[in-house]
Formats: structure tokens, C-alpha cells, sequence
């Protein structure tokens, strides 16, 4: 036995396979049976797989026929190994050939009796040497106790305790196995009273005085190990030979009562110097009767700890620095391992704890020929090299140092961080161990968090390039946790965690078109880094998802569920009773929701209620309205229709109209941008609006370079012909694009802030601009008309009056012909009459 309570008998049953018999053995990642020259760290892990029949899972008591591989022979194997390839670790190995005769292993006994859950008496009796191998093992910490005696025969059951002689052991602070005879007196601490009398549970060599000290041990320790968090000690009992009177003879054919109990332990002070056994506690002592030359054995499988991990744990602080040396490897958890290894504030290779969104700061002082990495393989060394799925954390090449002169290296876990990881050596192998990542506060792991409505939700997200990572917990104890993202459940996409009934935790997403179960579809959204766990019955679900589901060409209702970060996130909420992977039904409904969304900004890390922001962006949508739906073209008809008046009366109200537009347009900008705390030119309805815009400024600087007007009779110059169909051409696509800004500002605002009546207004503002429509065509009819009638009356011109009309329009096809009657230069025929006196 090495690790992972490994026990068995193997027989070589012919030149090709063997068996092995009471196999016990905790389950590893993948585990084989492994073939290798010699025992150490360079042979077996240079070893080879010797048969396909591989050891998944729990072994109890288990008889295996095992078959080599056809190119394998035992000629290859001088020592057969159980071992786990992923952390190149031996749980178990037999040496076949060596010189000296093979002796059994001292974790092997003949006989096997179950104390307790957590407890087991095993032992092999020497008649002939008048001797008992006594073996001690229990799934207990560090600093407990095990012992194990005879009890008085004379002793009442309910008094067995006292005249028990006893056994007990342990370890050490060094972890070094330890076991000592003791003889009780009084049910408590071992002290002296004032006459020097020892009482209580004291070792024999108390009672002895100081000449017994060390000399009155009748127990003698063989070997001890503390693996998977189970204490194992053997040692030697004499059945006949009795050292003073503290000891009892042991009756090997007789039915004896022993006694049994498990504890802590007081370690040697300057007052006692040896281990005093503590309160043993209502449950963890018993007694029973035993006869040591009957053969026993009702232990099946090997014990399991809750907690397999012995070595010290080391708690990064963000705030001191972590010592990383080397030195060589004394209790190394996980063998075989090489001659040095990395120590951490001088304790060998510990689990190093860190939390997830804390910087962790280590101070590399192990070397030059030691460079620390923290890597997902677990065995280090270059592991690129030979995992090509290796992901490097921290660290490399440069990281080493010494004492005089170390090297500083800081690390902050995220919340992608795997829950193990390990730190090892750029260059050798299994130098260092295991990096325990947990989860720190979700503030740590997430930049930005907010509170949802009524204060029962807090929402956790993490922006990245091409991802968010989002985290929800609860304020109060629920079945399961609903995030959606929209204006209410219904039309929304949803994100559920909850727990199993085998305590497993779930994220689902979901599209939501209706308000009854029926209505809760599945999707198949990209999520990664998925957890979700309760703690006394608070949810918190976490998960990374992309921000373009980047399948738009496909149908499924996910691929369109986009987070653009420079839009506003509308977020509400939902807790229930009871969830399930499949079949919902009506009892799986919300028991308490959100009253109303939360809009949360994800690039400024705040939030809003969703009322607060709609009456300015109506201010911002009205002001728009009475720019573009009723001052910009009523200038427009102004300028185009009013020119016949005399006068400069339609200039005035086409410039007065104009102006006012343009103020109530910057005006509403301010009202947006300054609600929205930016420009974000993202959507059709801003890129509409900022266009617009730009063209209306456009107008006034055009205004202001106008040519001179020609004088009458004269013909309009080439830029004076320019500017007007450009100043033209401007307006009216500024109008355009106005009313378009205008539609797409109400599908904007609906889309975003689920306003019901967003159709009705959409449709009223189509009336609207109808009826201008039909309004121009009127308008126009009768301008045509008007021209048509005063080019009719100019017919019959009277010579000298050559006085321009400014009704008409320079970029009148009506305006061109006219002029073109009247120019001075052009050829006329004129018949003349005589005169009749």
C-alpha cells in the first residue's frame, strides 16, 4: 500500500496472467496495471501499461483474473505497480525479484474486525513467539489519537474503562508514527496529585516514577503511514509477558472484553513530555469481546475519508508574499517523487488556496535551475512538450531566483480558473502539487454588479473582447433562480439555475413566448465555465457566454439573442420552488418575480429602473417630431410656395422655421446623450439621426456662403445655379432621412423599452406625413397652375417691362422656358402692317 488504501494478495497463476485476491483500492482518473524495472521515481514513471484490464472505480474485497498483453512478459517486470497515468502516481506496488527473501507487507493481516464506521482492528497472532501484530486504522485527522486494550475482567460493561490497558497511537508533529502503553485509572487528563500519585489516563511510565521513563512501553511500534486521510499504525503486543502492574496477560483461546476509543491529542509540553489523550467524545469509544485465535474478517472495501488531504494547506493573502523554495522531499503526497521539491513558506509541497479575483504574490527563492509555472498538468516539467493541452496560468522561464536576489511573480485567478490546477517546475517533474482554487467574494471575480428590483437579486458580469461573463445570486432561500433578459419574462431569453435532486447544480437557457409552462422553450445557447450552488438555500448561478451567438444565418430563436455593451440591458427576475431538466409544467412557475425591468449598463457598471428613462426620451422623440414632422418642412413649403407674395415675407418665415428646427434638434441630442452619458453609434435609428443631423447643419453654413442674387434681366450665374440645387438637394434628403429617424426611433424605442403602444404611434406618424404628402401634391398643382397663368399674361408684354418675377423658381423647368422668351438676345419675328389713314 501506497495510496488510495490499496490492499490484495497476487498470485502469478502461469506465464501470463495473474490474480489478485481481497482487492481493495479507492478509485483514481486512470489507473492500470504498470510494469517496471526497479521501484523509485525514474523507473516507474518511465514504466509501462502491462495489461489492457484497467481499475476504474471502488474495489471492496475483490477477486480480479488479470491477463498480460501479448508483446508483455514477466521476464520485463521486476515490479508490478497499480498506477494512475494522469498524476504519474503509485498507489501500490510488489517487488518480484530482489536478493533478499520477500517479506509480507505490514499493512497485511490475517484477521480484520470493524470497530466503528471509522474504525478497524486488524491482527495476526504469533503463538509460537507469544505475540500479537496489532494494526490501528482510522479515517481520523492528523492530531487524533486511536487506541485499543483489555479491558478489567472484572469491570461492569458500563465501567470498562477503568484498569483498562490500553494502546495508543498516532503521529507526530513531524508525521512520525508513535504508539505507547497507558493504563487507565480515572476518567480524565493524565496528573499527579499532591503525594505525586499519577491518576487519570496516564502512560505506564508515569505510574512507573522516573525510573520507568522509556523502559515501561510493553507496545512496539513495527510501521506507520497517514495516506488518504487515514491513520494506519502496527505494532507488537506480548500476550504473556507482563511488566509490572499496569499490564494484563492476554488469553489468546479465551473470549476477552477489549475496549477502543478515538480522540484528539495533546502533543509533549515542557510540563508533560509525552502525548496525553483528550475527551474521546459520546460516540467515538466502544467495547465488545474478542477472541484473538478466531479468524475474523468483515472488513469490505477499504475505509473512505471525507477528507483525503494531509498536507498543510497554505491560504494566499493578496497582502504577503508566498516563499517558494526547494529542498528535499521528506512526506511528499503524491509518490513516487524526485529527490527535491518546491517548498512554500517552508512547508513541503502544500495545497496552495487561492481565491478567484485576488492576486497572488510569490517570492521565488528556489534556484536558478527551478522555474515556477502554475499549469493545468499535473505533472509539470515542460509539459508542453508532452501535453500539448496544457494551459499555462502563471510563471515560465524567467520565474526563478534565489534568496539573496528572488524573483517576484503575481497571478490573479479569475473566475474561468479551473477549481485545480498545480505549480511545478518549468524543468522536473512533480516538484510541486496541487493549487485549490475557490471562490472568493463574486465582487472579487466580477468588475461590475448591481442591485435588481426589489433588492432580492444581484446581478455579476465581467466584460471581455468577444464574451461576457454574468453571475446572479439570490437574497433569499429558492428552488431555483431565473435571469431574463428583456422587458418582462414573456418575449425574453432566460437563464435558470437550480439544484438536483443528487445535488448537482444546473444553468439552462430558455426563450419564453408565453405566460404558462408550455410557453418555455430549450435553446442551445453557447455557454462555458457553467456553475450554479446553493449555500442554506441561496442560489447563485454563474456562466461566460459569447456576445454574437455568431449564427445569425440559421432559425433557432438563440441566434439572435445579441448583448451589444453600448446598449442597455434590460434584466429581470424570477425565484420558484422547484425546477427540471425536461416535462415543465405549471408547478414549476415563479413563485415571486420582479416588478419591473432593471436597465443595466454594462460598459458604465450602473443600472436604472426602466421608468425613469422613458419620459426623456419621449421629450427627445417629441422635440424630433416638431422638428422633422412640422418646423424643417414647413420652411421647406415656405421657401417653395410663398415666393409670389411680395416681398421678402416667405425668406423670413423659411429662415425663422429653419433655425427653430435646427435648435430643437441639438436640443433633443443634449436630452439623449446626456441620458445615455455617451454617443453610441450603434443602432439603425442613431445612424439615421446622427446623419440627418449632420445635413441639417449643413444647411445654415450653406446659407451663409450664398452668391449674390443676379440682377433682373440678367442670367443667374454658374454658382449661383450650383449652390441652389445643392442648398435643395440637402434639404429635401435631410427631410428624408428625418422621417426615417423618426420611424426607426419609435421601432428603437420599442424594441428596447417594450412600449406597448409603439405600433399606434408608428402608424399616427405615417397618418401624419400622408396627409403632408397629399398636402404638397395640392400645393404643387396649384403653384404649376399659377405659373402656367402668369407665363400666359407675359405673352403679352409691353416693351421696357422686363421686371423679374421672384415667384418663380430658379430650378423651375417653367422658370427656364420664360426666361428663355424674354432674354434680349434671342431672335424674334415680328410681322409689320401698314397703317390705314
Amino acid at each position: 500500500m501506497v495510496q488510495h488504501q490499496l490492499r490484495g494478495s497476487l498470485k502469478i497463476t502461469d506465464d501470463c496472467s495473474f490474480r489478485v485476491s481481497q482487492f481493495d483500492m479507492l478509485p483514481g482518473s486512470d489507473v492500470h496495471w504498470w510494469g517496471a524495472q526497479a521501484s523509485g521515481f525514474d523507473n516507474l514513471t518511465a514504466g509501462f501499461i502491462v495489461s489492457n484490464d484497467g481499475l476504474n472505480g471502488t474495489y471492496k474485497n475483490s477477486t480480479l483474473d488479470v491477463h498480460l498483453l501479448s508483446n508483455v512478459s514477466w521476464s520485463m517486470i521486476n515490479v508490478l505497480a497499480v498506477w494512475d497515468r494522469t498524476a504519474a502516481s503509485d498507489f501500490g506496488h510488489v517487488v518480484l525479484r530482489r536478493e533478499d527473501p520477500a517479506k509480507s507487507p505490514p499493512t497485511v493481516f490475517e484477521n480484520c474486525k470493524v470497530l466503528s464506521k471509522n474504525f478497524r482492528l486488524r491482527w495476526s497472532l504469533n503463538v509460537s513467539g507469544e505475540s500479537l501484530e496489532i494494526g490501528l486504522e482510522a479515517a481520523i485527522g492528523i492530531t487524533d489519537y486511536m487506541a485499543f486494550g483489555w479491558a478489567d475482567p472484572s469491570a461492569e460493561d458500563s465501567d470498562l474503562m477503568i484498569g483498562g490497558d490500553v494502546a495508543v497511537a498516532g503521529f507526530k508533529e513531524d508525521g512520525l508514527p508513535f504508539v505507547d502503553d497507558f493504563f487507565i485509572t480515572k476518567y480524565s487528563e493524565c496528573a499527579k496529585k499532591g503525594d505525586g500519585v499519577a491518576e487519570g489516563v496516564c502512560p505506564d511510565s508515569v505510574y512507573e516514577g522516573p525510573d520507568g521513563v522509556g523502559l515501561a512501553n510493553s507496545s512496539m511500534l513495527v510501521y506507520g503511514h497517514r495516506s488518504d486521510g487515514v491513520s494506519f499504525v502496527r505494532y507488537r503486543w506480548h500476550t504473556s509477558k507482563v511488566k509490572g502492574n499496569y499490564d494484563r496477560p492476554v488469553n489468546h483461546t479465551a473470549n476477552m472484553k477489549v475496549i477502543w476509543a478515538l480522540g484528539p491529542i495533546k502533543p509533549p509540553d515542557t510540563i508533560n513530555p509525552y502525548y496525553l489523550p483528550q475527551n474521546h467524545g459520546a460516540e467515538n469509544f466502544g467495547h465488545l469481546v474478542l477472541n484473538i485465535s478466531e479468524h475474523v474478517n468483515d472488513c469490505k472495501g477499504p475505509l473512505d475519508a471525507e477528507d483525503k488531504e494531509d498536507q498543510g494547506v497554505i491560504i494566499a493573502d493578496g497582502n504577503v508574499p508566498l516563499v517558494v523554495s526547494s529542498a528535499p522531499a521528506m512526506h511528499y503526497p503524491n509518490p513516487p517523487n524526485p529527490a527535491k521539491v518546491l517548498y512554500i513558506n517552508k512547508k513541503e509541497a502544500p495545497v496552495l488556496r487561492v481565491e478567484r479575483g485576488v492576486p497572488v504574490k510569490f517570492s521565488i527563492q528556489a534556484g536558478h535551475d527551478v522555474a515556477l509555472y502554475i499549469t493545468s498538468d499535473p505533472l509539470g516539467g515542460n509539459a508542453t512538450m508532452r501535453n500539448q493541452t496544457e494551459t499555462i496560468y502563471a510563471g515560465g522561464p524567467e520565474a526563478h531566483g534565489v534568496q539573496a536576489s528572488p524573483t517576484e511573480l503575481v497571478w490573479a485567478p479569475d473566475r474561468n480558473t479551473p477549481d485545480n490546477i498545480y505549480y511545478h517546475s518549468l524543468y522536473d517533474q512533480k516538484m510541486g502539487w496541487r493549487v485549490e482554487v475557490v471562490d472568493g467574494g463574486l465582487s472579487d471575480m466580477y468588475n461590475n454588479s448591481v442591485v435588481l428590483d426589489d433588492q432580492q437579486v444581484t446581478f455579476f458580469w465581467s466584460l471581455s473582447k468577444d464574451s461576457i461573463s454574468i453571475a446572479a445570486r439570490g437574497e433569499k432561500k429558492s428552488g431555483y433562480l431565473a435571469i431574463g433578459f428583456g422587458s418582462g419574462m414573456v418575449n425574453s431569453y432566460v437563464y435558470v439555475g437550480w439544484m438536483d435532486a443528487t445535488g448537482i447544480g444546473h444553468v439552462n437557457s430558455y426563450w419564453i413566448d408565453g405566460k404558462n409552462a408550455l410557453s418555455v422553450h430549450r435553446t442551445r445557447e453557447n455557454l462555458t465555465h457553467v456553475r450554479c450552488k446553493t449555500e442554506n438555500g441561496i442560489i447563485t448561478l454563474e456562466f461566460t457566454r459569447p456576445l454574437d451567438p455568431s449564427c445569425r444565418r440559421e432559425r433557432r430563436v438563440e441566434c439572435k439573442n445579441i448583448i451589444d455593451p453600448t446598449s442597455p440591458l434590460k434584466v429581470v427576475w424570477a425565484m420558484g420552488t422547484k425546477w427540471t431538466n425536461d416535462h415543465l409544467t405549471d408547478r414549476n412557475m415563479h413563485s415571486s418575480t420582479s416588478n419591473r425591468p432593471i436597465r443595466v449598463q454594462l460598459l458604465r457598471g450602473s443600472a436604472e429602473a426602466e421608468q425613469e428613462l422613458l419620459p426623456v426620451l419621449a421629450v427627445h422623440g417629441f422635440m424630433m417630431f416638431v422638428a422633422w414632422g412640422i418646423l424643417f418642412p414647413g420652411g421647406i413649403l415656405a421657401a417653395r410656395y410663398l415666393k409670389h407674395l411680395k416681398g421678402d415675407g416667405w425668406y423670413r418665415i423659411h429662415v425663422y422655421l429653419q433655425y427653430s428646427g435646427l435648435v430643437i434638434v441639438l436640443l433633443a441630442l443634449l436630452f439623449a446623450v446626456a441620458e445615455l452619458r455617451g454617443f453610441y453609434v450603434s443602432s439603425t435609428h442613431v445612424k439615421f439621426g446622427f446623419t440627418t443631423i449632420f445635413l441639417a447643419c449643413i444647411q445654415p453654413l450653406n446659407a451663409f456662403l450664398r452668391p449674390q442674387k443676379p440682377a433682373n434681366g440678367e442670367q443667374a450665374p454658374f454658382n449661383r445655379v450650383i449652390w441652389e440645387y445643392f442648398h435643395a438637394i440637402v434639404g429635401r434628403c435631410a427631410i428624408v432621412l428625418g422621417i426615417a429617424a423618426l420611424f426607426t426611433g419609435l421601432k428603437h424605442l420599442g424594441d428596447r423599452y417594450g412600449v406597448e403602444n409603439v405600433h399606434g404611434l408608428s402608424w399616427a406618424l405615417a397618418i401624419w406625413f400622408l396627409i403632408a404628402a397629399l398636402i404638397v401634391f395640392y400645393l404643387e398643382y396649384h403653384e404649376r397652375q399659377r405659373i402656367r397663368r402668369q407665363i400666359f399674361e407675359r405673352s403679352n408684354w409691353v416693351l421696357g417691362n422686363l421686371e423679374e418675377d421672384d415667384s418663380l423658381d430658379l430650378l423651375s423647368q417653367s422658370r427656364t422656358t420664360a426666361n428663355k422668351e424674354f432674354l434680349p438676345s434671342a431672335r424674334m419675328e415680328v410681322q409689320l402692317e401698314p397703317l390705314n389713314r
